[in-house]
């Protein structure tokens, strides 16, 4: 089916095309005979359970953050077989991310280069859909991020209050602090400003795990684009402040050789090309940790061999997105039945 759809997807821009993606999955979420239909085509895997960080994952495989950025389509994504799915970036209020055109297909390449700045409709809105769509049977991750307008020494102001509102909702959450589209966030990452920020958001975490009566993993997404010693020095603090997991990693703004017109644009570059530089992020993190922190691994996977080559790095999970656009559902079952 999705052979068939893709080349007229492709013939629209890329966000509308991947708007007109989420409102059909969304479709299928919210009426039964649709979701089952979805499901009959893509028909998911003999499932796997697995542990990681306190929770129980019915397989390996989930989908990143990114891709149903205001839980629209949690309903209808569970029915292709992730094991769990990360919503979000949720930014406290709504905003509107950065200009357009800020997305943009590299076909030839099978990548995506985007500049979206963290677009969100706001932590109430991104909080009903949750409070009232969400799916079961499947693990729910909530990524946080800050406000654009927010000021660094003020960062961690945003991500308390979005614990504060994520944490009943969620199974896991994320903090962001590696986009290369939110103008110095990724300065968050220096342990100048992540050993303060994390210790604060770790409190916070506790108050509410307290509340709640049960424990809510925090994990950290970093960025791949690290060198050697600054990234031991963001691992130490990560493993000081007692995160539960890392998330390894986001888009690249380094530029392997490309093909494509669109090679120049500003932006994070995602998809195969990024495959090499995040498995070696993989392998670099699991051993300067020693296996201690939980990885999950994104960036690339396109592939049932790039998923078990990332697990055999040293990852516990995976996670897709732009392969998503082009190769379709059925890479779901794909990987699933290669890491389980």
């Amino acid at each position: 089916m999705y052979r068939l759809l893709r080349p007229l997807l492709f013939r629209l821009e890329p966000e509308k095309a991947h708007a007109l993606t989420l409102r059909a999955l969304q479709a299928c979420g919210a009426t039964p005979p649709f979701g089952r239909l979805l499901q009959s085509v893509y028909p998911p895997a003999l499932m796997k359970p697995v542990d990681v960080f306190g929770l129980t994952f019915p397989n390996r495989v989930g989908l990143a953050a990114g891709f149903d950025k205001d839980a629209l389509a949690m309903r209808g994504l569970a029915r292709i077989g992730f094991g769990h799915i990360e919503v979000g970036t949720v930014t406290p209020q709504p905003q509107p991310g950065n200009d357009r055109p800020r997305v943009f297909r590299l076909a030839e390449d099978h990548a995506v280069i985007n500049r979206l700045g963290f677009p969100s409709r706001g932590a109430q809105y991104v909080a009903d859909r949750l409070l009232r769509h969400k799916p079961r049977n499947i693990v729910i991750g909530v990524n946080l991020g800050k406000q654009k307008r927010t000021k660094h020494e003020y960062a961690a102001n945003d991500y308390v209050t979005l614990i504060r509102r994520f944490a009943s909702l969620s199974h896991y959450l994320t903090i962001n602090i590696s986009s290369p589209n939110t103008p110095g966030l990724r300065e968050l990452q220096t342990p100048e400003f992540l050993k303060p920020m994390l210790q604060r958001l770790v409190t916070e975490r506790d108050q509410q795990a307290s509340a709640l009566g049960r424990r809510i993993p925090m994990l950290v997404k970093i960025a791949p684009d690290f060198g050697d010693d600054d990234l031991a020095a963001t691992l130490d603090v990560i493993g000081e402040a007692r995160i539960d997991g890392i998330i390894v990693a986001n888009t690249t703004i380094s530029r392997p050789p490309l093909k494509s017109r669109h090679r120049s644009e500003t932006g994070g570059l995602s998809g195969e090309p990024l495959f090499d530089k995040s498995v070696a992020m993989v392998t670099r993190v699991h051993e300067h940790t020693s296996g201690k922190l939980p990885i999950i691994a994104v960036g690339g996977i396109s592939s049932g061999d790039h998923a078990r080559r990332m697990i055999d790095a040293g990852a516990s999970l995976v996670q897709i997105y732009s392969a998503l656009v082009f190769r379709g559902p059925r890479l779901v079952r794909e990987l699933v039945q290669a890491t389980s």
